[in-house]
């Protein structure tokens, strides 16, 4: 049989931290030693009182769909720590219980733009926010996120790019790939933007837990006048280390969430029965557990930041938010796609080349600090080896 993929298909590449995976993976199974910087996953197990809710949940025969917007004991949860957290009022009728943060962008989007449509997006990001609008026939318009500018947003070009068919603006804070978090400045004036040009506001805050160095996250749906136009995502997979869990949240005006849970039910239906009661313990008990991985990370952060600055011909700024450092491999003169095969067969360290995340992130490198201290000193010993190998 002749099989003819939908057009739409063309639009929707192999992800290229995919890619970098199974090389990785392989060349593990024939016997090489990788050390793997290239996923976003957290290394810790997943709290045991977490995991201990989800068997009681089970045993108790927790095993059947729940409503499609999600129980109504985590909605009540959600909504009572975005309140603590993020001092945002939401009702339970405000929130839909999604599977991730990728099932949140789909029908975010899905459910708000019309073809020909156009939609604001950082450069680089995680390319979700690319492939999804261009497969639904909306046009994605990249508004750049610089090293030199600390990785806050250059408000007059975002601006620049606003026309009569832009509908949307996303941000991502922290960020993936650079692990920036925007100041309440940049917020606040991009509050205005969205105001005065009457656009939702698509935020994604799944890192919102994971920052440093005296850093605060702001949500911005939190700043006057936009709640009523911002679809907040944010769950449990990064802060919980609940990544196969696969528990994701958004919270909006409850006509915004009619709209969405209209995509939800028919390609979801609803968040398993069990992970969700096993959210409402995340949520509620442990602070204490997310704290403990949040100090861990600083400690990585800290010395591989310090450790990249000291090998000649890379750099890095110090991000405040998330596990990613983006490296600076300009001075090297190779792409980045170049650079990471090249550690990747030279080094043994798997980390994502930054054009993966789009144009912006030509240069550099993304490393993810979400494994081992010593696994991570290995590694920047490795990167230096290498490094010093090729400028000879």
């Amino acid at each position: 049989m002749n099989y003819k993929t939908a057009k739409r298909m063309d639009s929707l590449p192999f992800s290229g931290i995919r890619a970098v995976m199974e090389k990785a993976t392989n060349m593990q199974q024939a016997g090489e030693r990788v050390i793997h910087m290239e996923i976003g996953r957290p290394d810790f197990d997943t709290p045991e009182k977490i995991k201990k809710a989800a068997c009681d949940s089970l045993a108790k025969g927790n095993v059947f769909y729940t409503s499609n917007y999600g129980t109504p004991e985590l909605r009540k949860a959600i909504a009572e720590w975005e309140l603590e957290k993020n001092h945002v009022a939401y009702d339970p009728s405000e929130v839909l219980v999604t599977v991730g943060v990728g099932e949140g962008t789909y029908a975010s989007m899905a459910a708000f733009l019309e073809e020909g449509d156009e939609v604001l997006v950082p450069n680089p990001v995680w390319l979700n926010y690319i492939h999804v609008p261009s497969s639904l026939g909306a046009k994605p318009v990249t508004y750049h996120l610089k090293e030199e500018n600390n990785y806050q947003i250059d408000l007059e070009e975002l601006e620049s790019k606003i026309t009569d068919r832009t509908r949307m603006i996303v941000i991502v804070d922290p960020s993936n790939p650079t692990g920036g978090v925007f100041s309440r400045e940049t917020l606040e004036r991009l509050a205005e933007i969205a105001v005065r040009h009457d656009l939702l506001v698509l935020s994604d805050e799944i890192y919102e837990q994971l920052v440093y160095d005296g850093a605060e996250h702001i949500s911005i749906a939190s700043l006057p006048g936009m709640k009523e136009r911002t679809i907040t995502l944010s769950g449990c997979s990064k802060a919980y280390s609940m990544t196969g869990w696969r528990l994701g949240y958004m919270c909006a005006p409850k006509e915004i969430i009619q709209a969405c849970v209209r995509v939800h039910q028919y390609t979801i239906t609803c968040a398993s029965s069990f992970v969700q009661e096993a959210a409402v313990t995340a949520l509620k008990e442990c602070d204490e557990d997310v704290e403990a991985m949040r100090r861990e990370y600083q400690r990585r952060k800290d010395y591989v930041v310090k450790a990249l600055n000291e090998i000649d011909g890379i750099s890095c700024n110090n991000p405040k938010g998330a596990f990613y450092i983006f490296v600076n491999i300009k001075k090297l003169g190779k792409t980045s796609m170049e650079m990471a095969e090249y550690l990747l067969d030279t080094a043994k360290v798997a980390l994502v080349p930054g054009s993966a995340f789009g144009d912006g992130g030509e240069g550099y490198l993304r490393i993810s600090y979400a494994c081992g201290y010593e696994e991570l000193t290995e590694a920047c010993d490795r990167i230096k080896t290498a490094v010093e190998a090729l400028r000879k």
